[in-house]
């Protein structure tokens, strides 16, 4: 695709997120649109808002379990960029409108130490590039009406995020049993849905070594400090009330935060 229409595309997703007005597949409206497209338009959507005063800071890969893959009606995982503007800080209070149709993950986050860089790149390169581990929620929100997704058009959405909130619990990887860990999502208090690490591509390290090795077709080289979310560990739950959500790994941390 040319250069202006990964532009149009981009602007269409933009406009979307600013007004909370979704849009019609992006794969329906320009058909040519194919998974290196797409991903080129999330970069586009990046190198704008980049220049704009934010910052990217690290990379996200979704629909990695087979729970969020049936969940959406997709058969692969997707992934995108993760820009600073999109963190907020545990214990903030989220306005439901400034979302279209909001969900909520749980999964861990990684920040790093060492650089990274695909193809080829093991577990044990993993290993040793992550400085710690902390738990995050992250808020998918798909710009397309009703998340009628395909990979191309949550590809061009940038892998659906809206937000990411860290919580303050960080632990080295030898702190951690990565490979069976349970998580619990409450609302109000009640249990909403529950999952294992293990659902992350039987752990997200392993999980964080196939997005690297994808990403390098893009030449994409990951870096100290940056922050990678490997995927959820449970199905994605509607954020579609006011209430508290307490979204814990047992053993590990607990993040809170406020919708209203």
């Amino acid at each position: 695709m040319e250069d202006k229409e990964l532009q149009e595309i981009s602007t269409a997703l933009r406009e979307a997120r600013l007004t909370q007005t979704p849009i019609d597949p992006p794969i329906k409206t320009w058909p040519k649109l194919d998974v290196d497209s797409a991903f080129r338009v999330g970069k586009v959507t990046v190198d704008n808002a980049v220049k704009n005063g934010d910052r990217l800071v690290g990379y996200k890969l979704g629909n990695i379990a087979k729970v969020m893959q049936d969940a959406f009606g997709l058969d692969q995982p997707d992934y995108g960029f993760l820009l600073a503007s999109g963190f907020v800080y545990e214990g903030t209070t989220l306005r439901r409108d400034q979302y279209i149709k909001p969900y909520v993950e749980l999964e861990p986050a990684f920040v790093l130490k060492g650089r990274l860089k695909g193809p080829n790149v093991t577990v044990a390169d993993i290993i040793n590039a992550v400085d710690y581990a902390i738990p995050a929620i992250e808020i998918i929100d798909s710009r397309v009406k009703n998340w009628e997704i395909g990979l191309e058009d949550t590809l061009a959405d940038n892998g659906s995020t809206a937000n990411v909130i860290l919580g303050g619990t960080p632990k080295r990887l030898t702190d951690l049993e990565l490979r069976d860990t349970k998580g619990v999502l409450k609302f109000n208090g009640c249990e909403v849905m529950t999952g294992n690490t293990k659902n992350i591509l039987g752990n997200p390290l392993s999980a964080f070594a196939w997005l690297v090795n994808r990403l390098s077709e893009w030449d994409i080289e990951f870096l100290p400090g940056q922050v990678i979310l490997p995927g959820s560990c449970l199905q994605a739950v509607p954020m579609d009330k006011p209430g508290r959500w307490t979204c814990t790994f047992e053993g590990w941390g607990t993040i809170e935060f406020d919708v209203v």
